[in-house]
């Protein structure tokens, strides 16, 4: 699991700034010896560790400076433990809700593509809002594996590329927490663009680490973690859909609903007091329902003209 080591310094992912625009934001705490295949999975129990990262005073996205290469990313993502099918059908059902608006909006309801798609949940719930064709991309192994047999058809193993698909083929292309993993989200988004039907539409979701809850925690937020090569805030997630030409740009705050013990495992605190409250938590009545809490992720969408 031991990256590449990166020499080079990169512009800003969004904007293109160079190092006179970037100032420091996070220092470099990776710690290699804790890097595993849990390291890279989704939804694991938060590690604390992250790259060197800067910030750009022309965007105001976070970013690492000195990433890692593609191919080791990608090396990283295929191996990657999966244990969280259960809440990737609660955050499925978070995304379908917040989605509702743009949809009233969108133009056509034939073909849609999610990047990253895990198991395929959100793709269930396009299924249910009428789309026709479903694809998924998912570069983990295990999360296809752990798909509903119904599911794993639709969802293609691998790291997106545009070239895997016709241009303007799409009405909708999601892309849910990802954004942050990949190097170059400039790109991936552009090529969205390109691969979107007229008047169709792109949705994001990122964290939003200008949020209260992310400000409150600092270097303790969840959002800190080894896998984000960027972070952004509602203005720079909206911003990296404007700088690509996308128009009716929005984005909205949105709830997500866990299990208590799913939110417990985010929370910091020593591990003795955080698996002895788990234990207590698993089976019980109060762990059968669902808490809605705004921890600060964002939706953005942008759509391509007609």
């Amino acid at each position: 699991m031991k990256h590449d080591p990166v020499t080079s310094v990169r512009a800003c992912p969004l904007c293109g700034a160079g190092a006179d625009q970037a100032e420091p934001f996070l220092s470099d705490t990776r710690d290699e010896s804790r890097v595993s295949a849990s390291s890279f999975a989704s939804r694991k129990v938060p590690e604390y560790m992250s790259h060197a990262m800067v910030r750009c005073r022309s965007c105001d996205l976070a970013y690492v400076d000195r990433p890692p290469s593609v191919a080791s990313l990608a090396v990283s993502y295929h191996a990657a433990d999966y244990d969280s099918a259960e809440e990737a059908e609660d955050a499925a059902e978070a995304y379908a809700g917040a989605l509702g608006p743009v949809l009233g909006q969108l133009k056509g309801r034939g073909a849609a593509l999610e990047i990253g798609t895990g198991t395929g949940a959100f793709l269930e719930r396009l299924k249910g809002f009428g789309f026709a064709d479903l694809i998924g991309v998912e570069p983990s192994s295990a999360a296809i594996a752990a798909a509903p047999a119904h599911r794993q058809p639709w969802i293609r193993e691998g790291i997106f590329e545009e070239a895997d698909f016709a241009p303007e083929s799409f009405d909708l292309i999601c892309c849910f927490m990802t954004l942050e993993h990949v190097q170059d989200p400039g790109a991936l988004v552009a090529s969205a663009y390109r691969l979107l039907r007229p008047g169709g539409v792109f949705v994001g979701v990122t964290h939003d680490r200008r949020a209260w809850l992310n400000r409150l925690l600092g270097r303790r937020s969840p959002i800190v973690d080894i896998e984000h090569m960027q972070l952004f805030s509602a203005t720079s997630a909206k911003r990296l859909l404007q700088h690509n030409g996308y128009t009716a740009v929005g984005g909205a705050s949105f709830r997500n609903s866990y299990r208590p013990s799913y939110w417990l495992r985010l929370v910091p605190m020593p591990d003795g007091i955080k698996q002895t409250l788990t234990r207590l938590l698993h089976g019980s009545w109060l762990d059968r329902h669902r808490l809605p809490v705004n921890v600060g992720n964002f939706m953005s969408w942008g759509f391509k003209p007609l």
